[in-house]
């Protein structure tokens, strides 16, 4: 299948959100690390509006740690995300400025043990057969997603993983003979290729997966590798793992200052 850019057909998307958020423990007691807010909005929400800026509103999400958060969120996503005026003798509701992107969202508890390769393979009945976009659920980046499709279509592989260069925690000096050349506060690395989700499989990769205990990241897409069907989309753009308080906070005061470049 011809995967279409520029929203002409919807690709669905798969969102790895089960995990537990240990790295971030003092704020994932209560909620799922997708769940934690950027701005006022969870992360999952931003990751979702990229990919619909881009024309595809379909989403899969596999569930596992406090699946319930999640679930609530979009049950109640109307109410959440709208001003609205209530007749409490009639129970008659009238919204105002409802936040309507269109999603179509199977949310699907996956297991609260299973690791993400496993969590991917549950999804394969709802993909019917077909080619899918896979990312995570604390990933934020300004990745081009028609750009994506296009080069998975140029290549005919399995597999196409976006590859990025996060942005270093201390800053970096390029030195020689003991003279400071250069000077960058946290820079984006100049080296160092990393797995930045943002994925593009076709559905025979679901075979490579054995079990619920088969992690995404080790056997699946090493053994795609060997067969040499896992090709790499290098991104140079924004891209960050919300992974730690810090991380958390340098996201949200980009938002704050209205300069988040994942905004669409």
């Amino acid at each position: 299948m011809y995967l279409v850019p520029n929203g002409e057909s919807i690709v669905k998307v798969v969102l790895l959100a089960g995990g537990s958020g240990t790295r971030i423990s003092e704020l994932t007691q209560t909620i799922p690390k997708p769940m934690i807010s950027v701005g006022n909005r969870p992360i999952l929400w931003h990751i979702m509006r990229r990919y619909t800026y881009f024309g595809h509103t379909e989403f899969i999400v596999a569930l596992g740690y406090k699946s319930e958060v999640i679930k609530d969120y979009f049950i109640n996503y109307r109410t959440l995300n709208a001003d609205f005026t209530i007749n409490l003798s009639t129970g008659d509701l009238e919204e105002h400025g409802y936040d309507n992107n269109n999603w179509k969202i199977t949310l699907l508890d996956t297991g609260l043990e299973t690791m993400t390769g496993g969590r991917l393979k549950r999804t394969g009945k709802f993909l019917n057969n077909e080619p899918f976009m896979l990312t995570y659920g604390d990933g934020l980046s300004d990745i081009n997603i028609d750009q994506l499709l296009n080069f998975h279509n140029s290549h005919g592989r399995m597999v196409t993983v976006t590859a990025v260069r996060p942005i270093a925690r201390f800053g970096e000096l390029m030195i020689d003979n003991g003279i400071v050349k250069t000077f960058k506060e946290k820079p984006q690395m100049n080296q160092g290729w990393i797995n930045g989700g943002y994925f593009i499989m076709k559905p025979e990769f679901l075979e490579l997966i054995e079990d619920d205990q088969t992690i995404l990241e080790k056997e699946p897409l090493e053994k795609a590798c060997k067969m040499g069907e896992l090709m790499a989309y290098s991104h140079d753009g924004f891209w960050q793992c919300i992974d730690t308080k810090r991380d958390l906070d340098m996201v949200t005061e980009l938002w704050d200052r209205n300069q988040a470049p994942w905004v669409v």
